[in-house]
């Protein structure tokens, strides 16, 4: 994976999806890719593991997931714990383009 700051460090919205494992990340795949499609190359839609990536998820103070958070140009726009539909996740990166 890319260094986390060149991620985020962008001036569109990237949509980080942080996850702990395949089996909490299944369920929302197919929205991811909905929140994708829709999106195309306006945002970016990245999937975190967070078993894997403890240092990040430590630094962020993830406690919970999914966690949703939206970075645009390095910065945490909005963020949310919890399970979100697509319609809302497309919504929610829109306003920041």
């Amino acid at each position: 994976m890319a260094k986390f700051g060149e991620l985020i460090n962008i001036d569109k919205p990237v949509l980080i999806d942080f996850y702990a494992g395949l089996n909490d990340l299944e369920p929302r795949l197919e929205i991811l890719r909905d929140v994708a499609a829709a999106l195309g190359d306006k945002a970016k839609v990245i999937k975190i593991d967070t078993h894997q990536n403890q240092t990040l998820t430590n630094a962020l103070r993830i406690k919970s997931n999914p966690t949703f958070i939206i970075y645009k140009n390095n910065e945490i726009q909005w963020r949310q714990t919890g399970e979100q539909d697509a319609n809302t996740l497309i919504g929610l990166v829109q306003k920041y383009f």
